[in-house]
């Protein structure tokens, strides 16, 4: 007896691949296609910090984490006891970066429907960045320990689906858990809650040799005050209302307030040895990706 095979023709093969493709991709999030749009945009050249024979020198154990092979792992090490240590080497702790996205209410904010949400604007930078950093071979994760630095494209859905929670509150606090000493990071927000929380997480990241960088994200009106007449104000989440009858008579002690708190970030950064940046969500999202690809190249040691 013999078996027939049916053989599927080369055109039903292809239409067969790209109909699965296309289904695959239609699950992606919308933040990930844009992310990968815009990484994609910008032409950063060779991106990463892996030199051969530089930077081998061991730095430290640590504690082994889901997503680490097990040819990372030092057995060495770990037979003295019940935890399995992974052996890291100084180029792997340059290479490693973490990233906080401001999700509180405030960062919802967007003064016409033409613009963004800072949120939007927020999370498309992070991602983006991610992307290009994760292409290069570092690894990127969130701070917190909630989903620790991998590499590779399934980090990268992961940091997508991730980045989609919205906090509650007016105002997030940055996390400063779980920063591997001597990585670098990037927090991005607009800033405008109290400033001791992001003082303690700058304070203690600067302690253990973290250096990261700063991205401030703020809607034009945020930064023109263009309210006159009888307005209300309300925070996004409602916990803060203000009405006046002369909105412009506030003008200047508003726009006075906003400088001074870019001056503390800018000071908190220096004292850091970290880096401040400004990015309006009226201007193009492409100019602020460059802006901190290159900004994140000057943290690395």
């Amino acid at each position: 007896m013999t078996r027939e095979t049916a053989s599927v023709p080369a055109s039903g093969a292809a239409a067969g691949l790209r109909h699965r493709a296309e289904a695959a991709a239609s699950t992606l999030p919308p933040l990930l296609v844009q992310a990968r749009h815009l990484a994609g945009s910008v032409l950063m050249g060779e991106h990463g910090r892996r030199r051969a024979g530089t930077g081998d020198d061991f730095w430290q154990y640590r504690p082994a984490q889901a997503g680490d092979s097990r040819r990372m792992i030092d057995h060495r090490r770990s037979a003295r006891g019940d935890i399995q240590f992974v052996r890291e080497r100084e180029w792997q702790i340059s290479q490693t970066v973490h990233l906080w996205v401001d999700t509180g209410a405030s960062m919802r904010f967007a003064s016409t429907p033409k613009l963004p949400q800072k949120i939007d604007r927020a999370r498309l930078l992070a991602l983006a960045a991610s992307v290009l950093m994760v292409q290069g071979g570092e690894r990127v994760g969130l701070t917190g320990g909630s989903l620790p630095p991998r590499r590779g494209n399934v980090q990268i859905l992961r940091l997508a689906e991730a980045l989609s929670d919205d906090a509650e509150q007016d105002y997030a606090q940055p996390n400063d858990r779980a920063l591997i000493p001597h990585a670098r990071a990037l927090f991005i927000s607009d800033f405008l809650g109290p400033s001791a929380p992001m003082e303690q997480a700058l304070s203690k990241a600067a302690a253990r040799g973290v250096r990261g960088v700063l991205l401030q994200v703020l809607d034009p009106a945020e930064e023109a005050f263009p309210f006159s007449g009888r307005t209300l104000f309300q925070s996004i989440a409602g916990g803060v209302t203000h009405e006046t009858l002369k909105a412009s008579a506030l003008q200047e002690r508003y726009l006075d307030r906003l400088a001074e708190r870019r001056t503390v970030l800018e000071r908190l950064c220096r004292e850091a040895g970290w880096r401040f940046g400004q990015h309006h969500t009226g201007d193009t999202a492409q100019n602020a990706l460059m802006w901190l690809y290159h900004a994140l190249e000057r943290t690395a040691p």
